[in-house]
């Protein structure tokens, strides 16, 4: 695995050697002891697995008394991560990270707890998966606005407007959300 930090350091984003022949491929998705070494002690508990149309973008969430560090993947189309560092103690607080995870390139992104995350859909169908720190908590659940022009996310939307649930239609902006000390 190649481990790549991105311009907000504890966002990273993570390359497997994969083994491939006429018969399909192989790649290690986790090895626990290389985690630790280049992104933290932490201990995953809880697993999701979503499907997404094109167009739909979740997020962007973050749990604030239980906050998520997110290790997460494509396993079937693509999508545009996105990181937003949501800890008023950091450098980087109020910027934003964005990879483009697929089943081609088997990439993933570790989002440790502290950020918002979010993902927009490229392609006609995209499965995302992906490992949790803690576990879901509705209650404490928070949304920031995709489009908050303090965050100046670069999406690249493939139609004019994205695809929203009703919770993410109403997120608020980063100047109004609760954000991390």
């Amino acid at each position: 695995m190649i481990y790549e930090r991105l311009a907000i350091p504890d966002v990273v984003l993570m390359t497997p050697q994969v083994f491939g022949d006429s018969r399909g491929f192989f790649l290690e998705s986790f090895r626990h002891s290389e985690f630790v070494t280049h992104c933290g002690d932490y201990r995953f508990v809880q697993d999701n697995h979503s499907c997404s149309g094109r167009g739909i973008l979740r997020g962007l969430h973050y749990q604030l008394e239980h906050p998520q560090g997110k290790l997460v993947r494509v396993t079937r189309g693509e999508v545009f991560d996105v990181a937003v560092d949501l800890r008023r103690s950091s450098p980087t607080f109020g910027r934003w990270v964005g990879a483009l995870l697929s089943a081609d390139n088997k990439q993933q992104l570790w989002v440790p707890p502290g950020f918002a995350h979010g993902f927009y859909v490229t392609t006609e169908v995209a499965e995302f998966q992906y490992k949790c720190t803690d576990y879901y908590a509705p209650g404490d659940e928070h949304g920031l606005a995709w489009n908050d022009p303090a965050l100046a996310i670069d999406w690249p939307l493939v139609d004019a407007a994205p695809v929203l649930s009703a919770k993410d239609a109403e997120a608020r902006s980063l100047a109004e959300a609760p954000t991390f000390a």
